[in-house]
């Protein structure tokens, strides 16, 4: 079972990390009470493999609780638990502006003499923690996307932090997908409904997929869908984006929806996305 602590600075971004690592799998629990990080690691493994990976956010802010977070570290490891600490961390500048912004007040605040001595007194108190991290990621202007790349780099399988695309298509009759993020209407292109040889077929065959995308005006528009695509994905993993859904309807959703959808996961796949493919309307009447 991996275990990873996260302590860090308040404001400084333990709980937006914790929500990025769901996305790797991790079981995340907020503000766990150190005491019981050696109790909850053995729950974890009565699992019998349920919680593979399990990540715990620990607010750590005077030297008894320190002490005691070393504790039970170390009961973790006589108990055969191995650990990672990851350090999250901000400048002084940095914090004191994002408690400013929320308006929030920081936990040392009315004993150090002002909101930045606070900031000050809690960086002298974690050092212990800091020198002990296995990891330390400094959110000074990291974006949300920029800080999820990071941790996927850190505990993703392989390092890989592309996103998952799913192309889906649909038929307007039956109304757009719930799921849908971006959503592309094929119904200008050549449809096969009208042609008796190919009406009862749908896009996945060969015949019906050639008919629509053969014509000039379909390469046109292929060669403009691909390379919107190509500007968009990386500018939605930029944001943070970990799975996107790319919609394409035609009347029915069984003849062009089907045929341009089928063009556009392979493009995604050949050039080594992440890409699930979805006909959802494809066998209805």
């Amino acid at each position: 079972m991996e275990i990873l602590i996260i302590s860090g600075l308040s404001g400084a971004g333990k709980s937006r990390v914790a929500a990025a690592l769901e996305d790797l799998d991790f079981y995340c629990v907020d503000n766990m009470p150190v005491s019981l990080i050696p109790k909850f690691a053995e729950l974890c493994a009565a699992t019998r493999g349920r919680y593979e990976r399990v990540a715990l956010v620990t607010d750590v802010r005077s030297r008894e609780s320190f002490d005691e977070l070393f504790e039970a570290l170390d009961e973790l490891m006589a108990l055969g638990f191995e650990y990672k600490i990851l350090y999250v961390d901000a400048t002084v500048e940095t914090i004191v502006k994002r408690y400013k912004e929320t308006r929030r007040r920081h936990p040392l605040d009315g004993e150090s003499g002002g909101l930045e001595q606070a900031v000050r007194k809690e960086i002298k108190i974690l050092e212990p923690v800091r020198r002990r991290a296995d990891y330390t990621i400094d959110t000074s202007g990291l974006t949300l996307g920029r800080l999820q790349r990071t941790l996927f780099r850190m505990f993703g399988a392989g390092g890989e932090d592309r996103m998952r695309v799913s192309v889906m298509s649909f038929g307007f009759k039956y109304g757009i997908p719930i799921e849908a993020d971006i959503v592309f209407d094929v119904r200008f292109l050549p449809n096969p409904f009208y042609v008796p040889e190919l009406m009862e077929k749908s896009g996945l065959e060969k015949d019906v997929a050639d008919y629509v995308l053969s014509s000039e005006q379909a390469n046109k528009f292929m060669d403009k869908f691909r390379d919107l695509i190509d500007f968009l994905l990386p500018n939605y993993e930029e944001e943070g984006k970990t799975s996107l859904t790319i919609c394409i309807g035609c009347t029915g959703g069984r003849h062009r929806s089907v045929a341009v959808t089928e063009s556009l996961a392979k493009y995604l796949a050949d050039k080594g996305h992440e890409t699930e493919c979805i006909h959802r309307d494809i066998d209805k009447v």
